[in-house]
């Protein structure tokens, strides 16, 4: 059984829309981005943290962790806590490009592989009130960086370089090439 660790809707679509059989059981630990680590290295201990606590509970399953950050001048940009937060995180986009990455981990059985997938977004330059709209939606306050590129946020995004579905916080293609190769996946 593949068992992913996470409850974000769209980690769950996105496997749902690759055919994948699964059971969701989200990790309930803190999360915790290390400073003293890259940020790619960050998000994949983040994801493994939460692959390690919920293989505890099916050590023969094949358990996922994922976690999503976004990356723009060298600051890590998370959930934004609150609206004034959300708008200085697109201020900080607008006119920019930024990365998304994405730390991965697979255990099953002791065994572990870990990823990171990265992709570059461009967004367009960005004016005070479409900042403010944007926040007003509601949409930023539970997305790294602030956006969702699957949602409204579409209309900020000028290009990307790399995995969409990355960008909407699981390479779900490489993913699955993971499990195939792990052996969770016929």
């Amino acid at each position: 059984m593949i068992v992913l660790a996470s409850s974000s809707p769209r980690r769950i679509e996105l496997l749902k829309t690759a055919g994948l059989d699964f059971q969701v059981c989200p990790a309930q630990g803190e999360e915790y981005l290390d400073p003293a680590l890259p940020p790619g290295e960050a998000a994949v201990a983040v994801a493994r943290a939460k692959a390690l606590e919920i293989a505890a509970r099916f050590p023969e399953d094949c358990v996922i962790g994922a976690d999503t950050i976004v990356v723009a001048g060298g600051e890590i940009l998370g959930k934004p806590k609150d609206k004034a937060q959300a708008a200085a995180m697109l201020r900080a986009l607008s006119g920019r490009t930024h990365v998304v990455l994405t730390g991965v981990c697979l255990l099953k059985g002791g065994k572990e592989k870990r990823f990171c997938q990265s992709t570059e977004v461009e967004f367009y330059p960005l004016t005070d009130d479409e900042i403010a709209a944007y926040v007003d939606s509601g949409e930023p306050m539970d997305k790294a960086g602030a956006y969702g590129i699957q949602g409204l946020g579409c209309v900020l995004v000028k290009g990307i370089r790399g995995d969409y579905f990355n960008v909407m916080g699981f390479p779900v293609a490489r993913v699955v090439r993971a499990l195939r190769s792990f052996g969770c996946l016929a």
